[in-house]
């Protein structure tokens, strides 16, 4: 079992309860597993590292992502389109996915992710053409260990093409038998629920206009009888609030609570538009949220009412969501926007740093179910990030150094990331891959991605 001491640091933000901020203290690791906090600490260890003038925070959790889309980041013709359009533009592109081009989108998505101290990741997949469903989902896989990263796979659906009135085209759908009968094989191939896991599988059908209430209905139950947890997206826009009304005659929330979608083991991507009354459905029901602020922003879709949600005791994560829509994996930044983004409208007060710190840490792994991640106390997964605070950019901050890497901040990147006591990020870049290939291999499948859809 190898043993790590981290020592010295300015802060360490473990975000327990009982421990709090500690200043001037020490991290020891044993094996995957956090075993002290506190100041002076002395053990045999193998390797002792110096945190001098740094901040030690649990590894963030981002609860919503679309690793394929980091190869259609910044494409010219949607850079300004709303949701609907945005969606209908790029499926004509992201049907042409091969596995192989799955795994580079990966490999750099979740890269970004460990580089600005994100230790697990949700994603959400939902592209499944019959003939390659078996090969998408052992890609994200392989490339999530070779970093060294903590996945939580959702094994996404889509039934409703065009010719059925849905948004996406039929080449990207599949059948309901088909949907379901792939969603059990990739729990029984990749599901890990035992403590400290690295690989959990949840159940994710797109969106309320890309799926037939029956698989909503029958994913639901599936689900539950597996003990896998729910994840879909909802109330993202007003078109989608508008397409509810029209064609369920309810509203998003109440359409997807009649199927069964409320509960501790459910959380919906973006919820911006959700009233009061909903609100405290999602509250009484333990149902959670993904937060997506730059997305939403990006998107002109709008801004959630987290701080509401917060107040009435939803649980709620952090997330950067798919990559052609927030053109980056840059989960501290996903902090930063959120730290600002509540405070108009809301108040200047609604959204203190370390409420977004606690979303990011501790909101992520209740969302995800994971009782083992989001802080950094004895017996706690060793997911730790490590930011050097002795730059330029933070002069003049270090009066409060938690709040300061939230505050100010040029460069992202933490200085080092560890993963169930592994590191896999030191000195600002990735351990166990080549940045430089990852970067390469990404490039070139964008370019041969666009070819196929016939953008030069």
């Amino acid at each position: 079992m190898t043993r790590v001491l981290i020592k010295n640091a300015l802060v360490i933000a473990t975000q327990d309860e009982v421990l709090g901020e500690v200043r001037g203290a020490d991290v020891l690791v044993e094996g995957q597993v956090v075993a002290q906090v506190g100041q002076n600490l002395a053990a045999d260890v193998d390797e002792v590292i110096d945190a001098s003038g740094k901040l030690v925070v649990p590894g963030f959790v981002n609860t919503h992502h679309h690793l394929y889309q980091v190869l259609t980041r910044n494409l010219a013709d949607t850079q300004d389109a709303k949701l609907f359009d945005w969606l209908t533009y790029h499926y004509n592109v992201w049907q042409h996915v091969r596995p192989e081009d799955l795994k580079a989108a990966a490999l750099a998505g979740l890269g970004e992710l460990l580089l600005t101290g994100c230790t697990t990741s949700a994603d959400h997949h939902y592209l499944c053409p019959e003939c390659l469903a078996s090969d998408l989902f052992a890609a994200e896989v392989e490339a999530a260990s070779a970093l060294g990263i903590r996945l939580h796979l959702t094994r996404g659906s889509m039934s409703l093409g065009q010719s059925a009135g849905g948004l996406p085209p039929d080449s990207v759908v599949q059948d309901e038998t088909t949907i379901l009968k792939d969603c059990q094989r990739v729990i029984e191939s990749f599901h890990d629920a035992s403590q400290f896991s690295m690989t959990q599988v949840a159940l994710a059908p797109c969106s309320p206009f890309s799926v037939s209430a029956e698989l909503m209905r029958d994913t639901a139950v599936l689900a539950r009888e597996k003990g896998v947890r729910l994840h879909t997206h909802l109330a993202e826009t007003l078109d989608e609030e508008n397409f509810c009304l029209q064609r369920f005659k309810k509203r998003p929330l109440e359409y997807v609570a009649d199927l069964g979608w409320l509960g501790p083991d459910v959380w919906f991507a973006h919820c911006v538009y959700l009233n009061d009354e909903e609100i405290r459905a999602m509250a009484g029901s333990q149902t959670s949220v993904a937060h997506c602020p730059v997305s939403n922003l990006r998107l002109g879709s709008g801004i959630a009412p987290v701080p509401r949600m917060l107040d009435a005791g939803v649980g709620v994560g952090l997330a950067v969501d798919g990559s052609a829509s927030n053109d980056s994996s840059n989960m501290l930044r996903e902090l930063q926007i959120a730290l600002l983004v509540h405070r108009v409208g809301t108040g200047v007060d609604a959204m203190p740093a370390r409420r977004v710190l606690d979303m990011a840490t501790r909101g992520g792994a209740r969302v995800l179910g994971r009782e083992d991640l989001g802080s950094l106390a004895p017996g706690k997964a060793a997911d730790l990030a490590v930011f050097d605070l002795t730059t330029l950019a933070y002069a003049g901050a270090l009066h409060d150094p938690v709040s300061a890497l939230l505050f100010c901040g040029m460069d992202q990147r933490a200085d080092l990331v560890m993963v169930g006591g592994n590191i896999v990020v030191r000195d600002k870049n990735l351990v166990q891959v080549d940045q430089n290939l990852v970067f390469e291999q990404a490039s070139r499948a964008s370019l041969d991605l666009l070819k196929a859809a016939g953008i030069r």
